[in-house]
């Protein structure tokens, strides 16, 4: 018997739905549209999640958890009131606080590899290995056509010098790297998409492997 949850269209249902959303973003209209969410997005989604878990417990020997982030907004302390995301995001984490990040939008196709946010130990780790050789490693593999976010810390941290040739680096207090544009690679057998990018960040993820 076929699998009736079909993975072939989700990024193009996705982008059709979350573009109506950004539309009518209001509670009235997404009741009326629960089920073509569920249908489209939620179980697709979910079943994306299980069989990319899947792939990487065979790649890394270890299990990931899955997370696919809920459609409605916190908007107690928002001026925007509007009720739901108008965006659907999905992701794959190890316990070292490694993970793998799928971001779909009407106006974005992204992933998203690394640690979100280090804890203490993992930020000296990182320095330690950014100020050093091992430094200059990760800045030619992040080089290799991946965007980071702008740093999170005003200053370079003591005990590195504010002129440190890798100071943007020092300053974070966690390390994403986006593949951005990925239209193409997801339209279709968008598992094959999620598992290429997921190849290719191989090298980044090693690094961060030595410091998490």
């Amino acid at each position: 018997m076929a699998d009736p949850i079909d993975l072939d269209h989700l990024f193009q249902d996705a982008r059709a739905f979350l573009g109506e959303l950004a539309q009518s973003n209001s509670r009235e209209w997404f009741q009326t549209q629960k089920t073509r969410y569920d249908t489209e997005l939620k179980r697709p989604s979910e079943k994306l999640l299980a069989e990319t878990a899947a792939w990487l417990e065979a790649e890394t020997g270890q299990q990931p958890r899955t997370k696919l982030f809920r459609p409605y907004r916190d908007v107690r302390f928002s001026p925007d009131k509007t009720p739901y995301h108008t965006h659907l995001h999905m992701m794959w984490s190890l316990r070292d606080g490694r993970a793998w990040m799928l971001g779909i939008a009407p106006d974005y196709a992204t992933m998203g590899v690394g640690i979100m946010a280090f804890g203490p130990a993992q930020a000296d780790r990182f320095r330690t290995a950014v100020a050093g050789p091992e430094g200059e490693t990760l800045e030619d593999l992040l080089a290799q056509g991946w965007r980071i976010d702008p740093p999170a810390l005003k200053r370079v941290p003591a005990p590195y010098p504010a002129d440190h040739p890798r100071a943007d680096l020092l300053r974070h207090k966690g390390l994403v790297a986006w593949a951005d544009g990925l239209e193409d690679a997801l339209t279709g057998d968008i598992g094959t998409g999620v598992r290429d990018v997921m190849v290719r960040a191989q090298p980044i993820m090693g690094w961060l492997a030595t410091v998490a």
